[in-house]
């Protein structure tokens, strides 16, 4: 992908969009040449609906599971008693996602990582949320900076509606039908305006366009 181009594309749309380019931390996001979806969803599952602190916390602990362990091993998590990925601070319903999820990658409804890049956005999202616990959003995050696609536009986003309507003087937040309307001109490079909506969160008030 050619960042430059992106950049340019984007800035073209609206003052205000350059203008929030110019002042935000540049995207960096590189297409990914490898990536284990099972390891990555796996994360996403204990991360979800927690604070980063807390669940990096649970996460570090159920790794420590499968000490000497650089990936984990679906059969091995299939195999782990619920009662021990419980006291390692998993919710039961997060045990269920986590061992669908390797129940899939088993049975080769998760693709291998290897298949995975050769795949459309679209078919990504329809393989990998046929996981329990797996949503459109957590594969849209999974598209954006894992895999590093350049055109995912993740419209039921907190972060990028909240981004979009201080940027553009919005009072209320678009509705996801609204802002999957307006990205359009932004395409190819959905991701990168969803980035820089994000960023946009990370500024005073006083620099809001």
């Amino acid at each position: 992908m050619n960042h430059e181009h992106a950049h340019q594309l984007l800035g073209a749309s609206d003052p205000r969009m350059a203008a929030l380019i110019s002042r935000s931390r540049r995207y960096e996001i590189q297409p990914a040449v490898s990536i284990r979806p099972f390891d990555a969803l796996a994360e996403s599952i204990a991360y979800q609906q927690l604070n980063g602190k807390a669940a990096a916390m649970i996460w570090s602990r159920v790794r420590a599971l499968y000490p000497k362990r650089k990936w984990l091993v679906p059969e091995e998590v299939v195999a782990t008693p619920d009662e021990t990925l419980r006291a390692a601070g998993l919710s039961r319903s997060k045990i269920a996602a986590l061992k669908d999820l390797a129940a899939k990658t088993i049975d080769r409804t998760v693709p291998s990582g290897r298949a995975l890049l050769g795949m459309s956005d679209e078919e990504i999202i329809t393989r990998l949320t046929a996981v329990r616990g797996i949503g459109r959003w957590t594969v849209e995050m999974l598209l954006l900076f894992d895999l590093g696609r350049p055109d995912v536009w993740p419209v039921d986003d907190y972060g990028v509606r909240k981004g979009f309507a201080k940027i553009f003087g919005h009072r209320k937040l678009p509705t996801p039908k609204q802002l999957m309307k307006v990205g359009t001109k932004w395409r190819p490079y959905r991701s990168i305006a969803a980035w820089y909506f994000w960023r946009a969160l990370d500024e005073p008030e006083k620099l809001q366009g």
